[in-house]
């Protein structure tokens, strides 16, 4: 499981964005704090794997919280869950680390894709040792389940949703299975799983054995 500290100053916030946590398969909240000092003694003191960060904090910046942490060695993943949408600070933040970035207000589908690019990001660098094509894979999980724009009448969420399902079943899935499994035609599933695979998320797999044609069995790249 991916411990995640929630850093968010509005109670209510931070219990909605720790339960957002909750409901993302391999995801636990380790915990919520509302300031940057109280971040970075927990962070010290307990430590996570990933930290959802606000930027405007009343006692430091988010920035400054992310300083903060690698002077003092501390190893953790960041992803900004904030408000501050401005260039230099976008920079800034990438400067400092921050791996992903997701603009308030946002959706749970689009939470939940950060969150999935970021676990796909971390399983595809487990090993002591990766070949180029497994870096070049792991970074390309950092531009989200969807990796860069859609195609015209493809939706984000119904992407997330198939990634979800593939995700889930943990084995190869044909495009009929995944559309009865998210509730979409099957052309239409099989119109993500290509584009998935098209992007280097989804590997083909033949599969026979059924009367008919054969289909293909489509699974996430570990």
């Amino acid at each position: 499981m991916i411990e995640t500290l929630v850093v968010e100053d509005e109670p209510h916030l931070a219990a909605a964005h720790a339960q957002y946590v909750e409901r993302v398969p391999g995801f636990v909240a380790a915990g919520s704090v509302h300031s940057g000092r109280e971040a970075l003694e927990f962070l010290h003191r307990t430590g996570a794997d990933l930290v959802l960060l606000d930027f405007y904090l009343p006692d430091m910046s988010g920035l400054e919280v992310c300083r903060g942490l690698r002077a003092n060695g501390v190893e953790v993943d960041i992803i900004a869950v904030t408000s501050a949408r401005d260039a230099a600070t976008v920079r800034a933040a990438v400067a400092h680390g921050v791996v992903l970035y997701l603009i308030k207000p946002f959706t749970f589908a689009a939470f939940r894709e950060k969150l999935g690019a970021y676990a796909a990001y971390r399983g595809r660098l487990t090993g002591s040792d990766t070949a180029q094509h497994e870096v070049d894979l792991a970074f390309s999980a950092l531009r989200t389940s969807s990796g860069g724009p859609l195609p015209k009448g493809l939706s984000g969420d119904t992407l997330s949703a198939v990634v979800e399902a593939l995700r889930e079943a943990g084995e190869p899935r044909s495009a009929s299975e995944v559309a009865e499994g998210v509730g979409i035609a099957r052309v239409t599933a099989r119109r993500y799983l290509e584009l998935l695979a098209d992007r280097g998320m989804v590997e083909r797999q033949p599969r026979y054995g059924g009367a008919g044609r054969p289909e293909h069995g489509y699974r996430l790249v570990d």
